[in-house]
């Protein structure tokens, strides 16, 4: 298994939008290109592998070209194939639908420099089976996807995933919305330090917990603001309670108009988080991690506004549910209860550069206050 996750795309069935596809697919980076016709791929840098998939009985005079090939038959079938073109590299293609298919495929995964691997049922079992037999091994497992959606599955099944995925291109952004659906697991956004400037109690209002799909960790939780260029780091309910529960799943984010961060640095009102949507858990290194929304509780609650402001003089604000059982984290992984923040003290947030419009960052003017 490999450390970077391989993106290829399959154009053998593209017709005319092949030039726009593989410009498009140039300018993402794709790693890999599968083509019928060689031809088609002369002129794309060294950097994306030319791939031909090569069936028992097919001719072998389309090599030429072919930076890969993967062949679906037998070791003696690829060896004679190896034996003659020596300048090509050969790998396995297989195709698993029954309980024989699935253990060649965990041989060539173990055995095989490159394995092409094709699952004809839509559970992700098989997989999981593969890369659990394929663990420790030195070679590359690609398997098939039908869109970016499976795609972003594949690469996540076992917290491994496959270390890359052939998908069909059907129209010119698929190279696009596949390099996202690769996209890494983690990264990391700027946090800096905030000094409190004042707490108002400020009454009733509907406030959100966000219940993710997710354990979130005791230094992890979600940017809140009530502005998009101010945003503060809210814990997650991971730290006990003495009268509750932790649920190590949730955070109490907030009053319903503030903004989060969801995946691709979009920001959402907390109020248009449903079921399925993406935010961005962050912790208090700024290494981030889009995770899955499974539920969304808005209730009325007294509420609580916090002022901050950072070293450069941008303002902060951030309303949250008025219960010391909010918290917020501080430099350190301070856990800080909301209705105990005093002026002086310090809170962890992020400062976004861009003003919004419908979530977007956006060079334009826009004041809030």
């Amino acid at each position: 298994m490999v450390d970077s996750k391989l993106c290829w795309l399959d154009i053998r069935k593209l017709g005319d939008l092949t030039p726009a596809v593989l410009e498009e697919a140039v300018h993402q980076r794709i790693d890999g290109i599968v083509a019928a016709d060689m031809t088609l791929l002369a002129d794309l840098p060294p950097t994306i592998l030319r791939v031909l998939v090569h069936r028992a009985g097919e001719p072998t005079d389309g090599f030429a070209g072919a930076d890969l090939v993967l062949v679906a038959g037998s070791a003696d079938d690829r060896a004679k194939l190896a034996e003659a073109h020596p300048g090509t590299e050969f790998g396995r293609h297989v195709e698993i639908f029954d309980a024989e298919s699935l253990e060649t495929a965990c041989l060539s995964a173990r055995m095989e420099r490159w394995s092409l691997l094709d699952f004809r049922d839509p559970t992700k079992i098989p997989l999981e089976i593969v890369i659990a037999a394929a663990a420790g091994c030195d070679g590359t497992v690609v398997t098939t996807a039908a869109d970016a959606e499976e795609a972003r599955i594949i690469f996540g099944v076992l917290e491994l995933g496959s270390d890359g995925v052939l998908m069909p291109a059907r129209a010119v952004g698929d190279a696009t919305a596949l390099k996202q659906a690769a996209g890494p697991a983690t990264g990391e956004i700027p946090l800096v330090e905030l000094e409190v400037t004042a707490t108002t109690h400020i009454g009733m209002g509907e406030r959100a917990c966000v219940d993710t799909c997710s354990y979130l960790g005791k230094d992890e939780g979600i940017l809140v603001g009530s502005h998009s260029k101010g945003m503060v780091l809210c814990v997650s309910e991971t730290h006990p309670l003495p009268y509750m529960p932790t649920r190590p799943f949730r955070v109490n984010a907030g009053a319903i108009h503030s903004y989060t961060v969801s995946s691709h640095g979009r920001t959402q009102y907390l109020s248009e988080l449903t079921a399925g949507s993406k935010v961005l858990a962050v912790d208090t290194q700024g290494r981030t991690r889009v995770v899955s929304v499974g539920r969304v509780k808005i209730e009325t609650r007294p509420l609580i506004s916090v002022d901050a402001v950072a070293s450069g003089g941008q303002t902060v604000n951030l309303i949250l549910q008025d219960d010391w059982h909010v918290r917020v984290l501080g430099p350190g992984g301070a856990v800080l209860n909301s209705t105990e923040l005093r002026p002086g003290d310090r809170i962890l947030g992020h400062l976004p550069t861009a003003d919004r419009h419908v979530g977007y960052p956006i060079d334009e003017f826009c004041r809030e206050q």
